[in-house]
């Protein structure tokens, strides 16, 4: 290893002991950015010392609990990875993540390297990257003011992907942008998808990213949609469609809240509450089989994965049962409101908007989203909280739907949690995501610290 090399590293490590020991944060981010500023091509570097293969997930929605499932499910093979655990998937955070796992010599001692990459950042991290395989899970709207209209991201990984053409991408072929993106690209690929409907009538109302072809420009014909533009889709004019998946799932029951479903000859029992984690896991596994990984323990793996990661949370509060949710963009928040619908139980729910950069400062998304189902969801109270609370709680009203607003996020979960329901959905944003959570698990402590006494 270069000399510059050894000390772009010495130099992170140091950061991030500062940071921690000033308590300025976590430490993923500007480590990463002190690395590269004295070698530009430290992540080209550390990604050479990976011993068998580097695995990035890209897409709209699903790359972290896709992520995660890839790097538990090596784990459980007895295999050393890297992973950004934490969601730092631009450039810098990317870089923290190799660079903060070396030994006290600079040396990377990894197997494999599962890593996250934000959809712009794509383009500069997949060249010094240079993966083995590039998972990509679906392309829709997110954060407006990044990212603009969906064409803008579908041109950004479509140039991140030609670059590296030795990749081979795992896509999901019911996304029809991220299957013209694998047909546009010449890079080999593998596909997956779901063929039978598990999705609810909800999904056929929604607004689609894209309900053109890609080849000839007639609107697709749709045998169903599972969300979004995600089905089995087919153009009456060229005959453009989606093809038979190589590798999919059948059997998809719902029990007791938990979805079952059958995979590859393994019927697998999961943790997952929602069914867009049936796509993560079959992504997840279809990437493993495509680098001939081994996976002999994948099922008793994804039988006990824990689909939250911070952003699926379960807590017991004052007796009732409190849910968090992320949701940053109209298909995902559309899901959230069908997994409301599936509950048939009364329910209280609170709705934090922010507009902080990592949320996107726009948030004309809302009227996207068919609130207008919230009104039928066996609802007694529905509050807006965050920085856009107000333009939250316009939104809802333009569906009829009543609705406060409320500033002390803690108060309100006090009093719902005590006076409510007992069942209390949270629904967040980006920069409210961690905070909430760290909120909540301290008042179930102060729940438990009670009970016990």
């Amino acid at each position: 290893m270069k000399l510059r090399s050894r000390l772009a590293i010495r130099c992170a490590k140091l950061t991030s002991i500062l940071i921690k020991k000033m308590n300025r944060g976590s430490g993923v981010t500007l480590p990463g950015y002190v690395a590269r500023i004295i070698d530009p091509n430290i992540l080209n570097t550390m990604s050479k010392q990976v011993r068998e293969k580097t695995i990035v997930t890209m897409g709209t929605n699903g790359k972290t609990t896709t992520n995660s499932i890839l790097y538990h499910a090596l784990k459980a093979e007895g295999k050393k990875v890297i992973i950004n655990r934490t969601g730092a998937n631009m450039m810098n955070g990317i870089i923290s993540a190799f660079v903060l796992s070396t030994d006290k010599h600079g040396h990377l001692d990894a197997d494999y390297a599962c890593i996250e990459v934000d959809e712009i950042a794509s383009v500069n991290v997949l060249p010094q990257l240079k993966p083995d395989c590039a998972l990509l899970t679906n392309i829709s709207r997110d954060q407006l003011d990044r990212f603009g209209e969906v064409d803008i991201t579908y041109n950004k990984l479509k140039t991140a992907v030609t670059s590296v053409p030795d990749t081979t991408l795992i896509i999901n072929c019911d996304d029809i942008l991220s299957y013209s993106l694998a047909k546009d690209c010449g890079n080999s690929y593998v596909t997956y998808g779901i063929s039978e409907q598990i999705f609810d009538d909800i999904s056929r109302s929604e607004i689609r990213e894209s309900i053109f072809c890609r080849s000839c420009g007639t609107k697709l014909e749709y045998e169903f949609f599972h969300y979004g533009q995600l089905g089995i889709y087919h153009c009456p004019n060229c005959g453009f469609k989606r093809p038979d998946p190589d590798y999919t799932t059948t059997n998809v029951v719902l029990k007791d809240e938990l979805y079952s479903f059958d995979m590859e000859g393994m019927h697998i029992q999961s943790t997952a509450r929602t069914p867009y984690n049936i796509y993560n896991t079959l992504s997840a596994y279809v990437a493993l089989r495509a680098l001939h990984a081994p996976q002999q323990h994948f099922q008793s793996m994804i039988e006990s994965f824990d689909y939250g990661n911070n952003r699926e949370d379960i807590f017991n509060i004052n007796g009732a049962r409190v849910q968090l949710h992320l949701s940053k963009n109209p298909i995902g928040f559309q899901q959230k409101v069908s997994l409301v619908l599936k509950d048939p139980k009364p329910k209280d729910i609170i709705i934090q908007i922010n507009d902080t950069y990592q949320d996107g400062e726009d948030v004309s998304w809302l009227w996207d989203v068919d609130f207008q189902y919230l009104a039928d969801a066996n609802v007694s109270t529905i509050l807006t909280n965050g920085t856009r609370r107000h333009d939250m709680g316009l939104r809802l009203k333009y569906e009829d739907i009543p609705c406060g607003s409320t500033t002390d996020l803690k108060q309100s979960v006090e009093d719902l949690t005590k006076n409510g329901t007992k069942n209390l959905y949270i629904i967040v944003n980006y920069s409210g995501l961690y905070r909430t959570n760290h909120l909540l698990n301290e008042m179930q402590k102060e729940t438990e610290g009670e009970l016990k006494s």
